[in-house]
């Protein structure tokens, strides 16, 4: 295992991470019990399993000097290498938890703590189920270290074993001098004014949604470190019911479900829905999933209005869609959601100066994160047990109350809410309302 220098978008995460913004992933798993010690057991082969998987044991080390002469191109002063650890432990990153009734709970603890910041930061916490027939898993992977879909790999990598592709090989790059290939000069000269062209039209483009633009108040928090955590279970049958009928995709089913969950949500706690329509994030990712292992983040995103006061859900699905579009038409590389972007325009060292002020600048651009989590059709197991649901969480902005991921597995879709926990003390009334708005759209197509 070599070292290598984290990718802006991987800085960028590294360096805005707070103690009450924690910059983690979060993906609660829950298996079946075969016997009640299967929690014990599934804790012993983590750790077991752990030692021998490559990414697992890479820590991220803050670089303040050349890596070696003659100097990276540019130069890394001020960034961050990912390499192996030394003294790598697997126990210190597995945690076996007393039995409890209520996963998310645990959960929504567990999800305040940072991760440790000078060893692999990752951690997998078993909680066995006072039932005795379930225990779940929840692994925090920081999005310095991976991004959703490099998470999963690394989750799955110490599951039982599956039967899956192997990656194909990618050729190798040649080493970065001090200098490029003369050759190659007026391609680069082109490739940086295009990019400089692109910085600017993203510019523009945040400075227009931030213009005359209000948060939504029940969607804003003030910092207080505190987290609660929801999963909601769908049939996936009823979302293609729905994508049959109106059109579209099935990730524009699920974003119009988080829209007239909000709505029901707001009026239900007497905020009120009528004018609302927050700014909703929407990743997207510019990877393939076979090249996810030797990259870093390659996020773009579109940025839309949800439809939260539209009173009709198949208003606010046509509206969804709409907006979709739009964005699609664009293209992940324009307009105001492609931020993160951005990234690969500054500097190591400015992203280490300018994080804490990035990190509170996430409110002024949008009021929610909604994104999308992918997961193997295949069944996973861990010591012989089925993997029956697993909830993403995704890291919750600074000022802001709640995040949404969703992931569909085996024929089911799986909501994950992230909450600030004073901000939201009733985020099992928006769980609720995400499935009755599944209802809703059903009937509405069948009526």
């Amino acid at each position: 295992m070599t070292s290598d220098l984290l990718a802006p978008l991987d800085l960028a995460f590294w360096n805005i991470e707070s103690a009450q913004h924690p910059m983690h992933l979060g993906a609660l798993g829950v298996f079946t019990a075969h016997s009640p010690t299967a929690g014990a057991h599934a804790a012993d082969l983590l750790a077991a399993r752990a030692a021998g998987v490559p990414g697992l044991r890479m820590r991220i080390r803050d670089v303040w000097q050349p890596l070696a002469f003659p100097l990276t191109f540019p130069p890394a002063f001020g960034g961050a290498t990912r390499e192996p650890a030394p003294d790598f432990e697997p126990l210190d990153h597995v945690t076996l938890h007393a039995p409890t009734d209520d996963f998310h709970a645990e959960a929504g603890r567990l999800m305040e703590r940072p991760l440790e910041r000078d060893r692999p930061p990752w951690e997998a916490h078993v909680l066995p189920g006072e039932d005795g027939v379930s225990f779940a898993v929840l692994f925090k992977f920081h999005h310095a270290l991976a991004d959703g879909l490099r998470a999963l790999m690394l989750a799955a990598a110490i599951m039982d074993p599956m039967d899956l592709p192997e990656p194909r090989p990618r050729p190798a790059e040649p080493p970065r001098g001090l200098f490029p290939d003369v050759r190659k000069l007026p391609g680069l000269v082109r490739g940086t004014l295009s990019d400089v062209g692109r910085a600017l039209d993203i510019g523009a483009s945040v400075a227009r949604a931030t213009l005359g633009v209000k948060s939504s108040p029940a969607l804003t928090s003030q910092p207080t470190g505190t987290r609660r955590t929801a999963g909601v279970v769908v049939d996936l049958d009823d979302v293609h019911r729905v994508r049959k009928t109106v059109g579209g995709t099935v990730n524009d089913v699920l974003i119009a479900v988080v829209a007239g969950a909000l709505r029901r949500w707001l009026d239900e706690r007497g905020d009120g829905s009528e004018g609302v329509a927050p700014r909703a994030l929407i990743p997207v990712s510019k990877r393939r999933p076979r090249t996810a292992h030797p990259q870093g983040n390659r996020l773009s995103g579109y940025l839309i209005r949800l439809p939260v006061d539209d009173p009709d859900p198949l208003g606010r699905l046509r509206a969804v869609r709409t907006a979709m579009d739009r964005n699609k038409d664009a293209g992940p590389n324009r307009g105001a959601g492609a931020v993160a972007l951005l990234a690969d325009h500054v500097p190591p060292l400015g992203h280490r100066i300018g994080g804490p002020v990035v990190g509170q600048a996430a409110r002024l651009l949008f009021d929610i994160l909604v994104t999308s989590v992918p997961l193997p059709s295949l069944g996973l197991k861990l010591g012989g047990c089925p993997l029956t649901e697993v909830f993403p969480f995704a890291p919750l902005a600074r000022g802001q109350a709640l995040a949404v991921a969703v992931s569909t597995y085996r024929g089911q879709v799986h909501y994950g809410l992230v909450a600030d926990a004073e901000a939201v003390p009733d985020l099992d009334v928006l769980a609720r309302a995400l499935t009755e708005e599944v209802a809703a759209l059903n009937a509405a197509c069948a009526s």
